[in-house]
């Protein structure tokens, strides 16, 4: 395993692990734009366990690769899913913030192999 692909592997599973904290925390800057896209408030527990689940399998994965790869595969559909929604919500000034979040992931699926 390379330095940077432990790098960018901590650095998702810990943005993956604040956004899914920020969720069960039900912080405001986040739960009111999921409440703009129209995501319904029942799901919203469950997105967040998707997110902590993603970014403790890519922890999972610096000892088991193929968890990670696993992990970085849910999580990258999971984002893909949040660009979708928040462009159906027409809130196109918000779509930069699935892509943060996703970008260390998809580079540690690179770095991976």
């Amino acid at each position: 395993m390379s330095t940077a692909h432990l790098i960018v592997s901590i650095a998702g599973a810990a943005m993956a692990g604040f956004s899914a904290f920020s969720v069960f925390s039900h912080a405001k800057w986040v739960v009111e734009p999921l409440a703009e896209y129209g995501v319904p408030r029942s799901w919203w527990p469950w997105l967040g366990t998707a997110k902590a689940a993603g970014a403790a399998g890519l922890i999972a994965g610096l000892v088991v690769p193929p968890i990670g790869v696993a992990a970085g595969i849910g999580l990258v559909l999971y984002f893909t899913g949040a660009l979708v929604t928040v462009a159906r919500a027409k809130s196109y000034a918000h779509l930069a913030f699935p892509l943060v979040y996703v970008a260390p992931v998809v580079a540690s699926l690179a770095l991976a192999s």
